[in-house]
């Protein structure tokens, strides 16, 4: 016999598995992947959603009873509060002092008495400053004498917790002494001792001073109540925190009252239910006497309680030196709550176990809605693959991605139609852009071209002010000199013509210099300030006055700007003469001039020259801006240049255009930038 065959590594099975997963039919790949999510992942999914769920029902027990704790405990305040007052409403009381002043012992304690019935208090002692017993609501012997108890210390009607041992003086009562002593009931959870009962007392004991006339402390009033076995205490307690109707699902509340792990006042009722005793004298566990009595922490969470689970809430109670000597504990059975969370995930699962398989019957339904249509375009392909081009589908009543699919197989004609007018569409489109490309770039061209333009006639009105300069300094020389070497009788007498010569070689160097400004901007700009705009207009109307007097020209002004634009006073008013000149030359044969001005949304300022003369024309309006562009016979076309070079110097815009009302005419707009915003002073 031949030796068996040595397995196949895991590598090799694992590539035959997945081989064999490749081949299998649309059907069982289409099964497997519906049916399978709805066998885990749905599951899955439940399990996660009861766990979540359990968490947030426990949480919610949580807060629930956290809140009802935040009552307990204001209530068990409230207490403390009105102990507190009783003490001071004693102690201020004008009946004690007219009581004090008599010292009948009798009419003492009947007051007392009287107040301690009025104020709903356990006790009322009455001591000296030196605090030792006066008298008491229960009596005392004229003998006797204590010390104030500890814990109690002097203040204006301050209540605090404290423990008192039995024989105390202030716990004299019968009805007291009764109910002092807890014996202790083995509980179960409960931490070891050897003790067989709870002999101390816990008290809310408030201490108020009595004054004289003179402010004096002539007495003091200890008043208190006792919370061992406070049944209506604790009753009324429960009632606040849970009133009838407040826990669902027959939940019942409980509070108590500790002192150390000893429950001295509760409802919670002794092992047999509603119609036993209460469970005073039982003790609390030790997990929770460890984390509220050690630690001083509060326990919030499930707690065995005496002989059941509740939702509970355990706080520390303080003395006045704040040594934690009880609890205060509030909190409702937990079965039923169990029992409802039970019920409820329970039917949560029921749920997911009924949709999973809805699912998966409509699963199935689905998948084989999807078989045929796979299958046949399966069919369709072979069919054209052997040679029956006209092979199709047809109409498979889905509208979902596979009847879509199929629905292109059918039309791939028609698509490749539609694309082929898509790539004409495109073509066009791409013609259109390199058009605009074009046009883009031929304006790049021409604002080039200008700049190319404007930097030569800079160089060349540069050149020509330099050799201008020359002769003028040779003229102002010889001129100086001729005046040094006339007599003064003759020079006297020439005097008008030396001093016109001297204004015409200021005015020939001011030209010069105005040429050089436009040639370098930059080393001969102006003072910059903020200008108005109303008195420089005034400026400029009366430099072109001449040309208004000798011209039948109707001025309107309409000036709303509020602000000042940013920009050298004398180059602007330059512009501006130069726009006038120009309005009133379109207007020979009279006309309106207008001035307008008026602040834009974006913070300039806009001032606008408008007149009724022929206006611009498209052809001059592309050409306008361009030096050496003029239809001015005398004109040299270097105006309009000059003053958009000045504005855009200073960022602002010169712009022109055709009026558009019902005048004909032309309109030129400055838009200048305005620093002040409002025309105030530049600081």
């Amino acid at each position: 016999m031949r030796p068996p065959a040595p397995p196949e590594p895991p590598p090799a099975r694992r590539v035959k598995v997945i081989e064999r997963l490749r081949r299998l039919p649309v059907r069982a790949k289409l099964l497997a992947l519906v049916l399978l999510p709805l066998a885990l992942v749905l599951p899955l999914l439940g399990l996660l959603l009861g766990i979540w769920g359990n968490v947030a029902f426990d949480r919610l027990l949580v807060t629930k009873v956290q809140s009802d704790l935040a009552v307990a405990r204001g209530y068990f305040e409230r207490l403390l509060e009105e102990v507190g007052d009783s003490a001071t409403t004693v102690a201020d009381s004008h009946a004690l002092h007219r009581a004090l002043e008599s010292g009948s012992a009798a009419a003492m304690q009947a007051l007392l008495q009287d107040y301690k019935r009025r104020e709903e208090l356990d006790f009322i002692v009455l001591r000296d400053a030196a605090g030792r017993l006066i008298d008491s609501d229960a009596g005392i012997a004229a003998a006797e004498r204590a010390p104030a108890p500890r814990g109690a210390a002097p203040g204006g009607g301050s209540a605090t917790l404290s423990i008192l041992a039995p024989d105390d003086p202030v716990l004299r009562d019968p009805a007291l002494q009764a109910r002092i002593a807890v014996p202790l009931i083995p509980t179960r959870n409960a931490a070891p001792t050897a003790r067989l009962r709870e002999d101390r007392a816990l008290v809310v004991l408030a201490h108020a001073p009595v004054l004289d006339d003179a402010g004096q402390v002539v007495a003091q009033v200890q008043a208190g109540v006792l919370l061992n076995r406070n049944l209506g205490f604790i009753d009324h307690l429960n009632a606040i925190v849970y009133p009838a109707g407040a826990l669902p699902f027959g939940s019942q509340g409980t509070a108590t009252l500790f002192l150390g792990d000893v429950r001295i006042s509760t409802n919670v009722r002794l092992f047999g239910g509603a119609s036993a005793g209460r469970a005073i004298g039982t003790r609390v566990s030790q997990a929770v006497r460890d984390a509220v009595l050690g630690r001083g922490s509060t326990w919030l969470g499930s707690a065995f309680v005496v002989d059941d689970w509740y939702v509970s809430a355990y706080q520390p109670l303080l003395d006045g030196a704040g040594r934690r000597i009880g609890m205060l504990y509030v909190g409702f059975l937990e079965r039923p709550f169990t029992w409802v969370k039970a019920g409820t995930l329970a039917a949560i699962g029921l749920l997911f176990f009924v949709v999973m398989l809805a699912a998966a019957q409509l699963s199935l339904r689905g998948a084989r809605s999807i078989f045929r249509p796979i299958e046949l375009m399966a069919q369709t392909m072979q069919r054209v693959g052997a040679g029956e081009p006209q092979a199709r589908v047809g109409a498979l009543g889905s509208g979902d991605e596979i009847g879509q699919l199929a629905g292109h197989l059918d039309h791939l004609l028609d698509a490749v139609d539609e694309n082929t007018r898509a790539l004409q569409r495109w073509n066009a489109e791409l013609d259109a852009r390199v058009a605009q490309r074009t046009r883009d770039l031929e304006a790049a061209q021409q604002q080039l071209l200008r700049s190319e333009k404007m930097a030569a006639v800079g160089q060349l009105t540069a050149s020509i002010a330099h050799e201008v300069n020359n002769p003028i300094a040779v003229i102002q020389g010889n001129l100086d000199l001729v005046r040094e070497l006339l007599e003064p009788a003759a020079a006297q007498t020439v005097r008008g013509e030396l001093a016109l010569i001297d204004e015409q070689i200021e005015r020939m160097r001011l030209i010069v210099t105005q040429v050089l400004q436009f040639a370098r901007p930059g080393e001969y700009a102006g003072y910059v300030e903020e200008v108005d705009i109303g008195p420089l207009l005034d400026g400029c109307m009366v430099l072109v006055a001449h040309l208004l007097s000798s011209a039948r020209i109707e001025v309107e002004r309409d000036l709303r700007a509020r602000r000042r634009p940013w920009i050298n006073r004398n180059e602007l008013q330059q512009v501006l003469v130069n726009l006038l000149v120009n309005a009133l030359h379109a207007m020979n044969q009279g006309g309106r001039l207008r001035l307008g001005s008026r602040d834009l949304d974006d913070g300039r300022v806009e001032i606008a020259v408008a007149d009724t003369g022929p206006g611009l024309g498209p052809e001059l309006l592309a050409e306008l801006f361009k030096p050496f562009v003029t239809r001015k016979k005398d004109g040299t076309g270097l105006g309009l240049w000059i003053s958009r070079s000045i504005v855009e110097r200073y960022g602002g815009e010169l712009l022109a255009c055709d009026r558009d009302d019902f005048a004909r005419g032309a309109v030129f707009t400055l838009r200048l930038r305005a620093e002040g915003g409002g025309g105030g002073a530049v600081g």
